[in-house]
């Protein structure tokens, strides 16, 4: 609090000293005029070649950041079938835009040179031109609607799910709170049972409706199973605030919004181990460990232990700000081959939501009966069997 009153008298001592300036001017009236900061012919000449040099400026830097940041992208990288139409969109966008800007920012830049002020010269003024108007409005509008239908084009094909698809799909419910997801899997009767967060409670942490008898077999995972050459319908939920389920390399992102269930979907065509061969992700992971390798040094040589190697996963990230723990907020996923995806589920499959609710609800009433009624439970089951065997030896 101090430092903000500082600083705002700071501020208001900086206006007063202003108005101060002003008023000593105005004061000045009728009296020998300082014209050594108005700007002459070389100084408008200084400005314009400094109008050149920053444009190199830019050409340069944006050089630069192509070359050293052109590393960086997922272009490339795509592991889902519609991820290389993304890809070619990004670039065709990426390519028009550079295009508009050299142009653009040369024109501005050599204007500025051109004319700039002159002793005695006075600039040309008209107050509009029909053509030139014409042309720089019809171009931006053209270029822009070519983007945006091939963008809705792109959209439709990727989000439109046919009936042969839909049919043959595999529907799982990514569920997003606050720091964590959770994946939903439908059992052997591949139907999700129906799920609202009133049905909230205890263990039943994704709000499962348990009288369903499509949830009698669904089971949950903390890790994203999926199958390569099968399309993947995901049904997204959210518990608390406004998730984002951001799958880069599927170049599938999709809004989790409390109280409404929204979908995407894509069709896997890398398992992880292929994308590990892959020679641009061999070249990253190699790049990222070398990272890691001298901060590794670092660490140790302070006395605290060495970071692991890295090596590649697909994740699954939130692309909205959700809270304080936003950053942590990722979940693995692993691409299978059909087979190793079915022996996956038959290998977690058993364990089903409505198996952990019941488990979990039988050792509560447990742990919630008092130790008086379990002795006296006991002690009578002791008195009958006594009698039961006096009874038989007589």
């Amino acid at each position: 609090m101090t430092t903000l009153l500082v600083l705002i008298v700071v501020v208001l001592l900086a206006v007063a000293l202003w108005q101060l300036t002003k008023i000593f001017d105005l004061t000045q009236v009728g009296a020998s005029v300082n014209d050594t900061q108005v700007a002459n012919d070389n100084d408008n000449k200084v400005n314009g070649y400094l109008m050149f040099g920053f444009l190199v400026f830019i050409y340069l830097t944006t050089i630069w950041c192509l070359v050293y940041y052109g590393k960086f992208p997922l272009i490339g990288d795509s592991a889902s079938a519609h991820g290389p139409e993304i890809d070619n969109l990004m670039v065709i966008t990426m390519v028009l835009i550079f295009i508009v800007q050299t142009i653009t920012q040369a024109l501005l830049h050599y204007f500025a040179f051109k004319y700039r002020g002159r002793q005695g010269q006075q600039a040309l003024y008209f107050a509009d031109s029909n053509k030139l108007e014409f042309i720089w409005s019809i171009i931006p509008a053209i270029v822009l609607a070519v983007l945006i239908l091939y963008g809705l084009y792109a959209w439709t094909n990727i989000m439109f799910v046919d009936e042969k698809d839909d049919k043959d799909a595999i529907v799982i419910e990514l569920y997003a709170q606050q720091f964590k997801w959770e994946a939903r899997y439908s059992g052997a009767d591949d139907v999700l049972g129906k799920a609202n967060v009133r049905y909230i409670e205890g263990v039943n942490n994704l709000g499962v409706d348990l009288s369903d008898p499509n949830a009698q077999d669904d089971f949950t995972s903390t890790e994203l199973h999926i199958p390569k050459g099968t399309r993947v319908i995901f049904k997204l939920r959210s518990q608390d605030v406004l998730h984002s389920a951001y799958m880069p390399h599927f170049r599938a992102q999709m809004n989790c919004v409390p109280g409404m269930v929204t979908n995407f979907s894509f069709i896997p065509t890398l398992t992880t181990a292929e994308m590990r061969e892959n020679p641009d992700m061999i070249e990253k992971v190699a790049n990222i460990n070398s990272i890691r390798a001298k901060k590794s040094a670092d660490l140790v040589a302070k006395g605290e232990p060495a970071l692991d190697p890295y090596t590649f996963d697909y994740l699954l990230l939130c692309n909205k700000i959700c809270g304080a723990s936003h950053y942590n907020m990722q979940m693995k996923i692993v691409v299978d081959t059909p087979e190793e995806y079915k022996a996956w589920l038959k290998e977690n499959s058993p364990k089903t939501i409505v198996l952990a609710v019941k488990t979990a609800a039988a050792e509560a009433k447990a742990a919630a009966a008092p130790a008086s009624e379990t002795k006296d439970t006991t002690t009578v089951t002791s008195n009958d069997t006594t009698v039961v065997a006096n009874a038989e030896t007589k």
